[in-house]
């Protein structure tokens, strides 16, 4: 078709004076197009083109008329002249003014049945003229039998999901219509729209086309590229099914586990269970694995896990499980390098990426601490002997017994509440002494700071750091301070980052003993136990980084400071 011929497509005038024939020469559906509809029809049809952006599917289906070809006459006169275009034929005048009349009465009064009005009466013949009757005398009374304008249209991406598992064989067709909500028909429907299948069966003429497809463009290439974009999309559906599904037949996980969230191992195996159905290069992206990663996993799986490599997963394992599932990659590195010879360390990716197999994770913290402060005086304040003049702080310690921090944290359990009162030395975090009770009282506080006194040398004279509470500011606690020559200190009120050096330490101790564990059905006595034993290996089994990955109480006996 030439640019000319297009352009006169849009005018049926031009049209007819091309072909020698007069304007009355219209298509009989144009003619009746124009005879049966007024000027307010004509202008609320195009009022609604133009609101729902010249979309002839959507205006056909809200108004339920006229047909496609009429409307497009319609818009392009208006386009063309500013004006609402008026009727070019008269009136059929067999039918007089009365007989119309009696003709929607018989119609609103008989069950409003087009048929059955022009069956009682023996006119009119056409049920659009009736229709057109109806909308003219009753606005509004007309029942309209075809498809519910008002139902929003299906996305192409459910009509897509639908096809795919059809396509797929996860269940017969009626199973799938009632999973996604839609008739039994519609899945059959959709794939001949978008595949262009009818399961083998010749097209039947006069079928008409989906009205989602009525503004598709006349370019056969971009049609083709529509098409082509159409056929992609269901692939990958496709591929995204086959992938789940084989997540739970081949690597056995539960349903609704997430592919990326396999180990590469589990990857690897699924990639290779679906290669000869899909190339390499669509299966690698859906389930989140690198091409070498994959060549790598599947090499190793050929080869399998040497001997070497099966001993340092179960030393890494037993590390992790040892810790509580507190230790990090960084510890529990350390962990199985503490007693290896020269040659036979493990190396620090070998040990990442081994918990990274494992799903071996460190607890972290859930939720933010919250702080709070006091109210009142009790006696005078000490200064803050830990901030200098630029208002940082100097948490270290050169030697044990030269600074100690305290404070109380609290524990709540289905059981009730615990409170923890501890002195730890700043020299090497070790918790000196502890006091556990279910009251925060002056009682526990002074029994935690005689139990570190002990550790107490000749000649140390330690200070002692913590927030301005009441426990710190009773006369008993001030009495054994100056019997035992300690220096007070206090963070300034309500301040509680004064103290950050024993906040860090409930941090952790919570993260790793308290926080992600069911504590129900653990009575008071059996939780006090079991924080009393966590603190014990904390002291003395626990390492840390910046004691070259050794205990508190092991590094003090290197040290020569502890037996």
């Amino acid at each position: 078709m030439t640019k000319s011929e297009k352009v006169a497509r849009r005018n049926p005038k031009e049209i007819c004076a091309q072909k020698g024939l007069r304007w009355e020469s219209w298509t009989k559906s144009e003619q009746e197009g124009s005879r049966m509809y007024s000027a307010e029809q004509r202008k609320i049809a195009i009022e609604t083109f133009v609101k729902f952006d010249h979309s002839y599917a959507d205006t056909i289906a809200e108004l339920g008329y006229p047909t496609r070809a009429c409307l497009r006459n319609w818009w392009n006169e208006y386009r063309d002249t500013g004006e609402v275009p008026i009727s070019k034929f008269t009136t059929n005048p067999r039918y007089t003014a009365e007989m119309r009349r009696r003709a929607v009465e018989h119609y609103l009064e008989h069950g409003k049945s087009l048929t059955r009005t022009m069956r009682a009466l023996g006119y009119p013949k056409s049920r659009e003229v009736l229709g057109d009757w109806i909308d003219e005398i009753a606005p509004g009374q007309r029942k309209y039998r075809g498809p519910n304008p008002k139902r929003d249209p299906v996305p192409v991406e459910k009509k897509v999901q639908v096809v795919a598992e059809l396509e797929a064989r996860s269940g017969p067709a009626a199973e799938i219509a009632e999973r996604h909500g839609v008739s039994r028909t519609a899945p059959y429907i959709w794939r001949r729209e978008i595949m262009g299948d009818n399961g083998g069966d010749p097209e039947k003429k006069g079928v008409p086309v989906s009205k989602e497809y009525d503004d598709l463009p006349d370019d056969i290439e971009v049609l083709q590229d529509m098409l082509r974009e159409a056929k992609m999309q269901l692939r990958k559906v496709q591929l995204e099914l086959e992938v789940r599904q084989a997540t739970l037949e081949i690597v056995k996980k539960d349903p609704g586990a997430e592919p990326g969230l396999l180990t590469n191992a589990e990857k690897a195996a699924m990639v290779t269970a679906l290669r000869p159905r899909w190339k390499l290069c669509e299966v690698l992206p859906v389930v989140g694995m690198a091409k070498s990663s994959y060549e790598y996993a599947r090499s190793a799986q050929a080869r399998g896990e040497t001997e070497e490599h099966a001993a340092a997963r179960r030393a890494v394992i037993e590390a992790f499980e040892a810790s509580g599932g507190t230790y990090g990659y960084r510890r529990i590195y350390a962990r199985v390098n503490a007693d290896a010879e020269d040659g036979e360390a493990i190396g620090e990716w070998t040990v990442r990426s081994i918990m990274e197999e494992e799903n071996l994770v460190a607890r972290a913290a859930k939720k933010k601490r919250r702080y709070s402060s006091y109210e009142g005086e009790i006696s005078e304040a000490p200064p803050n002997l830990l901030r200098d003049d630029r208002g940082k702080h100097h948490f270290r310690a050169n030697k044990p017994n030269e600074l100690w921090i305290t404070d109380v944290t609290e524990f709540r359990i289905p059981a009730g509440k615990v409170y923890l009162s501890p002195i730890v030395d700043c020299f090497d975090g070790m918790p000196l002494s502890w006091s556990i009770s279910t009251s925060p009282d002056a009682e526990m506080a002074n029994s935690s700071l005689l139990g570190a006194c002990e550790w107490l040398g000749e000649g140390d004279h330690p200070k002692i750091h913590s927030d301005r509470g009441c426990h710190y500011r009773w006369p008993e606690w001030i009495r054994i301070c100056d019997e035992n020559g300690l220096v007070r200190s206090m963070s300034r009120k309500g301040c509680s980052p004064d103290n950050a050096r024993c906040e860090g330490y409930f941090g952790r101790l919570k993260i790793e003993f308290f926080h992600g564990c069911d504590w129900a059905g653990v009575t008071i006595e059996e939780f006090m136990g079991m924080l009393d034993a966590y603190l014990r290996w904390y002291r003395d089994v626990r390492i840390k980084g910046d004691l070259d990955y050794r205990s508190p109480m092991q590094y003090r006996r290197d040290l020569g400071l502890a037996a």
